[in-house]
């Protein structure tokens, strides 16, 4: 298992008339968690596709449990629970500045060759770092 936190603040154009932090922005923020998780292996999305490799997003799950509001700083989460082949899941857990639970979710990612647009397996720079977390 990695896991890795990251910290964002709530922006005013990112909450809805209630004043709550609009419910779409929420993927974002997943986005923002595994790039920074990402790249603490070194590599960032750029990396990727200068590669030859495209991550596209298969699934995305999202559970509101409370909602955060205009500057409120939050924490996120991200954690690799299992070892990466063809797909990558990412869950994610955001916290307030009250360290509650505020939102829970996971993302499944899949490697594709952008040439072939088949799936392909992560690049070996990627697997031998992260292997070194996983028993």
């Amino acid at each position: 298992m990695y896991s890795a936190t990251t910290k964002v603040r709530v922006r005013y154009g990112e909450t809805d008339r209630m004043g709550y932090t609009y419910y779409g922005n929420y993927a974002q923020y997943y986005e923002i968690g595994r790039t920074d998780l990402m790249r603490q292996f070194g590599l960032t999305y750029r990396s990727f596709e200068d590669s030859g490799i495209i991550l596209p997003v298969l699934t995305l799950n999202i559970k509101y449990i409370k909602p955060s509001y205009y500057d409120d700083l939050l924490t996120i989460k991200t954690t690799i629970n299992n070892l990466p082949g063809i797909r990558i899941k990412f869950d994610y857990e955001i916290f307030n500045e009250q360290n509650e639970l505020i939102n829970i979710g996971d993302t499944t990612l899949v490697f594709v060759d952008e040439k072939t647009r088949n799936p392909r397996k992560p690049p070996e720079k990627f697997l031998k770092e992260i292997k070194k977390y996983f028993p």
